[in-house]
């Protein structure tokens, strides 16, 4: 479509990948890592997603930004993304720190970015890709960055066609008929910004839809700008790309729409993750971890294949190295290393498993500790279980009868969803 050297695009390109907030929204998930971090689709983790879109992509030159719980996020990516020696590519993790100019945690996506504009000047790229830290999709970007560059954008930005409902939660890019954004409106809500907000007969047609339909261009929170566009930008005290910087550039750039028309889903809620996960378990998802072209990439531990032990299995995702033993579990995902026991039954849920074997821990010699994993004759619902937990014998698990947020002994409720946090130990015999 596009007359670009896509390689050569590529190694020009430097994807920074932001995953600084606290994850508020993701907590109890959050509260012992940071939000790249959370376990995802049973064997990844959300930072695997933008990660793996970048190497996909033919691009190798990626930090990731964070500030809360960054341990388990850096041993992630030290241990799953190790490039050739006599290459330039890499995965880091920048974490906040104190630097000449300050001390202070990221205020906000355009904020981190700027505290760490020494880094990414240090080499001469040519364009920046900012993507968020918490949405599952797959996207080649040299599609993105031949856009770009073909129609001398100063920036562009990502955008996804949503019905007129879902436009109210969404900062929403009103564009002419070259993609080229002349203005934009953050979560419009009355009726008269939604009309005049509407996508172009002519490039509903350009798309692919039909010239009626009445659709909407949200913002992805995925940016690509040029070298200067992004040192002008960022030449203030504005903190966020979506609400202050983005809304800025419009008036005085060139500023361009990438219209994306594939899955995409923000993940940075209980709920929204929840439903993505249980969604990998229907019998042709949307997004699909099967997708040989553009595979997604993590951390390969080398386990064993899982065991099955009499147990019932209806539509669900089993990771490696789990031991199930004569149990019911449908609609389910399953993660690494999950010990389920006889005569339990699991519906609805995620299990993420666990970072080791029980036999590998010192604390298997205090018989009177919970065992790892899901006991015997247990009953859970609607749930999602973090890793390392240990929940004992005749456990039941359920949402029924209880608030949409609540947090209760060792375990909490969010959305509607009952969550086990990592390292959590419900004792045998309790009903949650």
């Amino acid at each position: 479509m596009y007359a670009v050297n896509h390689t050569t695009a590529a190694n020009k390109t430097l994807a920074i990948i932001m995953g600084g907030g606290a994850g508020t929204r993701l907590f109890p998930l959050t509260k012992d890592r940071s939000k790249p971090a959370v376990p995802l689709g049973g064997k990844y983790r959300i930072v695997d997603i933008p990660i793996s879109n970048c190497i996909n992509s033919g691009m190798r030159h990626m930090y990731v930004l964070t500030q809360f719980n960054s341990t388990s996020l850096i041993r992630h990516i030290q241990s799953a993304y190790k490039f050739d020696h006599f290459s330039r590519s890499f995965v880091e993790v920048l974490a906040a720190q104190q630097r000449p100019s300050g001390a202070q945690w990221y205020q906000g996506t355009a904020d981190a970015v700027r505290q760490n504009m020494s880094d990414f000047l240090q080499r001469p790229y040519e364009y920046y890709l900012i993507l968020s830290g918490d949405q599952l999709y797959r996207m080649d970007f040299r599609e993105l960055i031949a856009q770009h560059i073909e129609a001398k954008s100063d920036i562009t930005i990502a955008t996804i066609p949503v019905a007129r409902g879902a436009a109210p939660d969404f900062g929403i890019m009103q564009t002419n008929a070259d993609r080229r954004i002349v203005r934009f409106v953050e979560k419009p809500k009355t009726e008269s910004a939604l009309d005049e907000l509407k996508i172009p007969a002519e490039l509903l047609a350009e798309m692919g839809r039909q010239k009626n339909d009445e659709l909407y261009q949200a913002s992805m929170g995925i940016y690509i700008f040029n070298r200067e566009a992004l040192i002008e930008a960022l030449d203030n005290d504005l903190v966020d790309f979506g609400k202050n910087i983005i809304p800025g550039a419009i008036q005085k750039k060139r500023v361009g729409a990438f219209i994306f028309q594939g899955y995409w889903e923000d993940i940075g809620t209980i709920r929204a993750f929840f439903e993505a996960n249980l969604a990998l378990t229907d019998p042709v998802p949307d997004y699909s971890f099967f997708d040989t072209r553009s595979p997604v990439y993590t951390h390969a531990r080398f386990l064993p294949a899982s065991k099955l032990n009499g147990a019932t299995i209806k539509q669900a995702v089993i990771s490696d190295g789990c031991i199930i033993s004569d149990a019911h579990i449908e609609r389910c995902v399953v993660g690494v290393r999950s010990y389920i026991n006889c005569g339990t039954t699991i519906r609805n849920s995620v299990i993420m498993g666990a970072d080791f074997y029980d036999a590998d821990m010192a604390s298997r010699e205090k018989p009177q500790q919970t065992e790892l994993g899901i006991g015997r004759n247990c009953t859970i619902d609607s749930a999602i279980i973090d890793k390392n937990a240990r929940i004992g014998d005749g456990v039941v698990i359920t949402p029924e009868g209880k608030p949409e947020n609540f947090d209760g002994d060792n375990f909490y409720v969010r959305d509607g969803i009952v969550v086990v946090p990592k390292n959590g130990v419900i004792p045998a015999g309790t009903w949650i």
